[in-house]
This record gives C-alpha cells, sequence and structure tokens, in this order.
C-alpha cells in the first residue's frame, strides 16, 4: 500500500509575514494587495483573522468590516517564495518524489522509506519546518493523493491526520461534497440540485448516473470518494505539457461599455499569443472570463474557426462571445482571456479549401506596436483610377498626403508610409499611430488609422 503525505503550510502569506515581523505576533493579520489599485483582496490571514470571520477572497473593506482591528500587510512574493523553495529542500530528505501544490502545498510518495513509518516522517518533517523555518504544517498521511488532500484539511494549524482504508468512510464521508479535491461551485451546485450534500453521498451514488449529470467527471469523483486514485506523485522537476495559456487583469477602472473590454483584449490576448509562440502550441478553444463589479463571475467559451496563435482571432471570437452572453447587468472590474484545447504546433492540420490557410498563417504571426509620425508630406498628386494627376494650388482641391512612421521592434528602429487620400483626416506631426508588422519581417509593416 502507498503512503502519500500533504504538507500544507499554515495560513503561509501571513506566516511568513508574522515571523519577519514579531510585532504581528498574536495579531489579526491579513495579507492584501493594494486597494488603490484595485487588487485590494485577502490573500491569507492568520488564525486570529480567520476566528474574526475574515476570508480568502475578500473585500479589503468587508474584511476590516468583519475585524475591525484587522492589521493589513502588503504582499512580499520574494520572500514567499524563498520560504517555499526552503521547505522543498527540507522535503528532499525525506523522498525526491515532491509535487508542488502552488507554493505552499506539496505532496510527498513516502512509499517504502527506511527513515521510519509514515507518521514517524510527517512528525519528523512538521518539527523540522517549525525549527528550522519557525513556521507550521498541517499534514495528511494516507494512501492515496486525494485523501492526504484531504487530512492536510482536517486539523488546522500545525496538526498530523492519518486516513487509512479502514478509516476514511468515517472520517471522509461526512464532510461536504465542496471539501472533495475537483468539486468547485457548478459541481457543488449540480450535486445539490439531486440532493448530494456530502463526500459519503458522492460515493454512494451511481457512478453511471453521477456521469450522466457531471460528464467524466463524474466517474472521477466517484472513485475519488471511494479511496480509489492511483496518481503519482510525479517528481519536482517534472513538466506537464500546457492544458491552456491565459491573461488577466483588473482593471483600474470599470469597463462601462463593450469598446472599453476590445482594448483590454487586444493588450491580454498578445500575450497569450507571445506564450503560445514561445511554447510552440496551438489553440483551438478560447474561454473568456468575467468579473463584475459586484464580483460576479461569467465565464464563456466557443471553439476557433480553426487552430491557431493568432490573437487577432482569440479577440475576435472571445467579442463575438461577449457581445452574444455578456447583459451588462453591472460594469465590468476584470477580464482573462485563456487559449484551451492547445495541439502541438508541429501537428498537421486540414487545409481550406479557398486558398485562405497563407493568409491565416501570416495573420498569425501578425503583432501590433505604436509608431509616432515623423513627417507630414502634402502631395501635388491625386490618384484617379489608381493613376496620379498633377493638381494645382488654385483649382481648390484638397490635398493628398504622405506620412512617415517610426517604430521600434526590440532595439532596433524602423519607419514606414502611408498614402492618405485627400479629403481624408491628417494626424499631425508627433501623433501616435498604430502599426501592423510581420514578427519574420519586422521592416514590413502597415499602418492603421
Amino acid at each position: 500500500m502507498r503512503a502519500i503525505l500533504h504538507s500544507d503550510l499554515n495560513s503561509y502569506y501571513a506566516s511568513v509575514e508574522m515571523m519577519l515581523n514579531p510585532s504581528l505576533r498574536g495579531k489579526a493579520v491579513a495579507v492584501c494587495g493594494s486597494t488603490e489599485n484595485r487588487h485590494g483582496i485577502v490573500l491569507a490571514k492568520s488564525e486570529l483573522a480567520k476566528m474574526a470571520g475574515v476570508k480568502t477572497g475578500m473585500v479589503n473593506w468587508e474584511a476590516k468590516r468583519c475585524c475591525p482591528n484587522l492589521i493589513m500587510v502588503q504582499p512580499n512574493f520574494e520572500q514567499y517564495i524563498k520560504y517555499s523553495a526552503l521547505a522543498r529542500n527540507i522535503y528532499g530528505r525525506y523522498t525526491d518524489q515532491i509535487e508542488p501544490y502552488g507554493m505552499d502545498e506539496c505532496w510527498l510518495d513516502i512509499t517504502g522509506s527506511s527513515m521510519g513509518s509514515p507518521l514517524a516522517i510527517a512528525e519528523s518533517i512538521r518539527e523540522t519546518i517549525k525549527n528550522e523555518l519557525g513556521l507550521t504544517v498541517s499534514i495528511g498521511v494516507s494512501f492515496t493523493k486525494i485523501f492526504a488532500k484531504l487530512g492536510s484539511d482536517l486539523k488546522k494549524p500545525d496538526a498530523i491526520t492519518c486516513i487509512t482504508p479502514e478509516s476514511y468512510r468515517k472520517q471522509i464521508w461526512p464532510l461536504p461534497a465542496s471539501d472533495l479535491l475537483y468539486v468547485g461551485r457548478a459541481t457543488t451546485e449540480k450535486l445539490h440540485k439531486h440532493g448530494i450534500e456530502t463526500i459519503g453521498g458522492i460515493a454512494q451514488c451511481d457512478k453511471m448516473l453521477l456521469k450522466s449529470w457531471l460528464g467524466v467527471n463524474g466517474i472521477k469523483l466517484w472513485e475519488f470518494a471511494n479511496g480509489v486514485d492511483d496518481s503519482r506523485v510525479r517528481p519536482f522537476d517534472y513538466e506537464s505539457v500546457a492544458k491552456s495559456v491565459g491573461h488577466g487583469i483588473t482593471c483600474t477602472a470599470d469597463l462601462e461599455n463593450s469598446n472599453e473590454v476590445l482594448q483590454v483584449l487586444f493588450e491580454l490576448a498578445q500575450g497569450v499569443s507571445r506564450r503560445l509562440r514561445q511554447a510552440e502550441l496551438i489553440a483551438t478553444r478560447v474561454q473568456l472570463y468575467i468579473r463584475d463589479c459586484n464580483l460576479n463571475y461569467h465565464q464563456f467559451q466557443c471553439k476557433l474557426p480553426y487552430p491557431t496563435q493568432s490573437w487577432r482571432e482569440m479577440v475576435n471570437c472571445a467579442m463575438e462571445l461577449f457581445r452574444l452572453r455578456y447583459t451588462w447587468q453591472y460594469p465590468i472590474r476584470a477580464v482573462t482571456i485563456r487559449a484551451v484545447d492547445l495541439i502541438g504546433a508541429s501537428m498537421p492540420q486540414q487545409l481550406d479549401l479557398f486558398g485562405e490557410h497563407e493568409k491565416r498563417k501570416r495573420n498569425d504571426m501578425e503583432k501590433e506596436t505604436t509608431g509616432t509620425v515623423i513627417s507630414v508630406t502634402k502631395q501635388w498628386w491625386l490618384k484617379v483610377n489608381r493613376k496620379p494627376v498633377r493638381t494645382h494650388a488654385m483649382d481648390g482641391a484638397a490635398f493628398p498626403h504622405i506620412i512617415k512612421v517610426k517604430y521600434t521592434i526590440g532595439v532596433k528602429d524602423y519607419t514606414c508610409q502611408k498614402w492618405i487620400g485627400a479629403g481624408n483626416k491628417i494626424p499631425d506631426k508627433g501623433t501616435t499611430i498604430k502599426v501592423i508588422y510581420c514578427e519574420d519581417k519586422p521592416s514590413k509593416a502597415r499602418i492603421e488609422l
């Protein structure tokens, strides 16, 4: 039988802050994002803050209302990363099978270890982390990863919980269904509609019935609830193939209309596109996550017209989704776009019948930047049926112009020109202009007004 540990550093961010600043010990502390920058939510809280009703994800002002004496500190991610690495170094003294689950949690496979019983090893880890790092951990000991994770959640802080094949029904089955790993809010609501409120309810339900409600995920949840989980603890250096690539932002001001959403998506999608190219992956679907000013979440997704790395295609698809599905009941606070159902860029693709493939390939490589108008030159020629025709100052005709735009790619400067026909608006010298260029030929660009 396998021996799996799940180690969870208690109230991690807050604990690190209190360890580094002893004056915070014994007080209600919360690590919070900046209120001024609209990232004002609770990222972590101390046990005293938790007892006062402060919850992770709570808006700063709401946390302060729950706990008037709450001390809010800014996150120090450099220190959190440092102590996370130190904790993993300690785990490495006991096994090389260490799988991180976030910054503060890890699974350890100690099956067949010669360093003692699973409980003895868990106790040794707990004491070592406390003595060397000044932090506490809760450790679950079990025969599956899922139950080990549940065990670390059962007793906090600074505790060890063992779940065995003989005891899990008594320990685990009475817990709420939402406590089971991979049971999110939507799944919890579906289970509730069918009268299932506990993990035991999942375990005792017909698994094919669960499949009809939840798809393949229903089968997996039934197995997890019944202690059927042979997923291995992956080595620390294991690199899995990315299943999705996303980029999101909490806006400095609420978005009030679709055009503002479009501008945000332009910026986000370019980051997603760049990461897809770096990973040599192509997206087949796009997901859009919206959080409104009342902190309600909305999620939409659809299939892309063809597999792509193009930020333009992702934006077009996402905006079509947005316009169809979002009702504008509230202004928008945060936006995330995600490329999903990824495939390797080298995988063969079905070409279209009407010659659009090369055009799409070029579009995939197009990127957007900005340039500055460095010259505006009046032209004494009009274009009539695509042919230049001389005009004169006395005939009262509006004159066409040629503008020259300077833009920078990397550390190198380039210029491009655009003819603006007579009667059209002419940008002034010094105006910022959008420039579209091809990644493999940055000198080849076009100006978009």
